[in-house]
């Protein structure tokens, strides 16, 4: 379950910032760190590279509230912290 939670929420933020078109070197990283993580399902990178990604989804609802469901946030808090 933790590792389909930490999957499926980081798919989620790469298909937002994708959308949103802002740091789109995050988004490759991300993308790539996924593919590591599916691969030797060793989540440090990519837990390393979700938290960039929150606290910038974190900072995009602030300035839009209506930009970032506040669900994508929670799941990706709770697949970091597992």
């Amino acid at each position: 379950m933790e590792s389909a939670l930490l999957e499926k929420s980081v798919e989620n933020a790469i298909a937002k910032l994708s959308k949103l078109t802002i740091n789109e070197g995050l988004t490759a990283e991300l993308e790539w760190c996924l593919g590591s993580y599916r691969f030797d399902n060793n989540p440090e990178g990519l837990k390393m590279k979700s938290k960039l990604a929150l606290e910038l989804l974190k900072e995009t609802k602030e300035k839009s509230s209506r930009s970032v469901s506040k669900k994508l946030i929670t799941d990706l808090e709770k697949a970091i912290v597992n």
